[in-house]
């Protein structure tokens, strides 16, 4: 059964073990390829993750003249191939949520790619096997269908895919407390 990464916002505690452990993650060259955000600095500590959310059209992909950037069977939008990538940085350009990098060293784009070599095999990616306050959750549809049952989210707070780039792999639950801070995204 197919499962997703699947975002609860309002748990993040911003303790940043996610970063950590996607350093860890194969591949990953000890690079972190997600992120954790102040949503109101100075005013409060709401903090909230943000890692690729793995479009199912995803932007990156269209707009890489090599054909750099592959997404694998299970939905999961890869890093620019070594061999393939040109430095043009068009992905990080056209990605609406950011998250494409570019290494100027190495000449080359990176981002989150679901910790592919675990994923595949139905291990929870690294960020998610870690977080000690479940933000970042390794679900199927049906349990993230129950989450929205059990909270009874409506449109207004239930995201299944983020707005700028169509469907999404990842869901999101945008909680009331981060109301109007779509434009994060």
């Amino acid at each position: 059964m197919k499962k997703r990464l699947y975002i609860e916002l309002e748990n993040c505690i911003g303790c940043r073990s996610c970063l950590a452990a996607c350093t860890q993650c194969g591949g990953h060259e000890e690079r972190n390829r997600n992120y954790v955000y102040d949503v109101n600095p100075l005013v409060d500590r709401q903090t909230m993750p943000l890692m690729c959310l793995h479009c199912e059209n995803p932007a990156c992909a269209r707009s890489c003249p090599a054909q750099a950037i592959q997404i694998h069977e299970t939905g999961a939008v890869l890093s620019a191939l070594v061999e393939k990538c040109i430095g043009c940085q068009n992905c990080t350009i056209a990605c609406p949520y950011g998250i494409p990098k570019f290494d100027t060293e190495q000449n080359l784009m990176y981002k989150c790619d679901l910790c592919i070599d675990r994923t595949k095999d139905d291990i929870p990616p690294m960020c998610a096997s870690v977080c000690p306050s479940n933000t970042l959750q390794w679900l199927t549809e049906e349990e993230i269908e129950r989450k929205e049952k059990q909270y009874n989210l409506d449109n207004d707070k239930w995201v299944t895919s983020m707005p700028l780039e169509g469907k999404t792999q990842v869901k999101v639950n945008l909680p009331g407390i981060l109301q109007g801070t779509e434009k994060l995204f």
